[in-house]
């Protein structure tokens, strides 16, 4: 394996060369080489059954990879896993609370896994429930806390170790527009403190705002790496331009939108053109002769270059 033009450990958190992970006779993910910086927000995306989850799971220590080399935090998981796990933090998807104890014995108990002393575990949970925004709530059992504060429960619990590292698995599934902001801003400033993290979501809205860079996987491989304005430059240009038509567009309405966009997508009920500037793209196809029945355009998201780079139907 050729690591002469790698950058040096002391500057990534996690790296991953050949990683391989095979359920019976089913490559989930297939050789793949990935960079996680020390003190980026890193964000891992890909539609269900790509091959994501199990990427997520190797990087943070759960599942061994069946081939490949990891080094976490500079150390192998295979020789020095519970040394790793020590300084990692993890929030899964699924909240996992222990919903008889209240806010703050949730948080203590955890930070007792750890070896915290009784004092330091109860001061910790203290510094994370107001972290969490919660403080009012130290005394209210799991159980009674709304679905948004158990998520920022959820979150907290997961950085009560004071982890260098951590992974976040669609840590706001389920969360209104306010909570989710809130939860970003926590987020951030963890970022600030040169906390590495490294996000999974299906809201490309979210990691757009948050990532400083983003690996896209499809089917096991990576398909696509860059920060999100690159991403979207390269996969999508500055501006889309939707049309919809009358009758489903047919193979002459696409020869008559020839050159007007490099890229382009045609679907059941629109055209998708992706162009660098989105209101002379529309004045050429009204001075070719079409007659959308409607016309959108919008600045190009993340969500468009997902979409362009892993397909708009569903994987079997």
């Amino acid at each position: 394996m050729d690591t002469k033009n790698d950058p040096p450990l002391d500057g990534i958190a996690v790296r991953g060369r050949g990683l391989t992970k095979c359920f019976s006779d089913l490559t989930a993910v297939d050789a793949v080489d990935i960079d996680v910086y020390s003190g980026e927000f890193f964000g891992l995306l890909g539609p269900n059954g790509a091959g994501k989850s199990s990427t997520m799971r190797m990087l943070s220590c759960i599942s061994r990879p069946t081939a490949g080399d990891l080094r976490v935090l500079g150390r192998d998981p295979r020789r020095d896993a519970a040394r790793i796990r020590r300084n990692l933090g993890i929030v899964h998807q699924e909240n996992n609370l222990d919903i008889d104890l209240t806010a703050l014995e949730n948080l203590t108990t955890y930070a007792r896994y750890f070896g915290y002393p009784r004092p330091e575990a109860r001061r910790r949970g203290k510094e994370m429930l107001h972290f969490a925004q919660l403080d009012e709530k130290a005394d209210t059992r799991a159980d009674d806390l709304s679905g948004g504060m158990q998520r920022r429960l959820a979150i907290a619990r997961g950085l009560v170790n004071s982890p260098e590292l951590v992974f976040l698995d669609e840590p706001t599934t389920g969360l209104d527009p306010q909570m989710r902001h809130i939860v970003w801003q926590r987020l951030l400033e963890l970022k600030q403190q040169r906390t590495t993290l490294v996000l999974t979501t299906h809201y490309m809205d979210e990691a757009e705002q948050l990532c400083d860079r983003i690996v896209i996987i499809d089917r096991g491989h990576i398909v696509a790496e860059g920060t999100p304005q690159v991403l979207i430059k390269e996969h999508a240009g500055q501006e889309v331009v939707e049309l919809w038509f009358a009758d489903s567009p047919t193979e002459e309405t696409t020869l008559q939108l020839t050159g007007i966009a490099e890229q382009y997508d045609i679907l059941p009920d629109r055209v998708i053109l992706y162009v660098p500037h989105g209101d002379s793209a529309v004045s050429e196809v009204h001075r070719r002769g079409l007659s959308p029945t409607r016309v959108t355009v919008r600045r190009s998201t993340l969500e468009d270059v997902f979409l362009r780079l892993t397909g708009r139907t569903l994987a079997e």
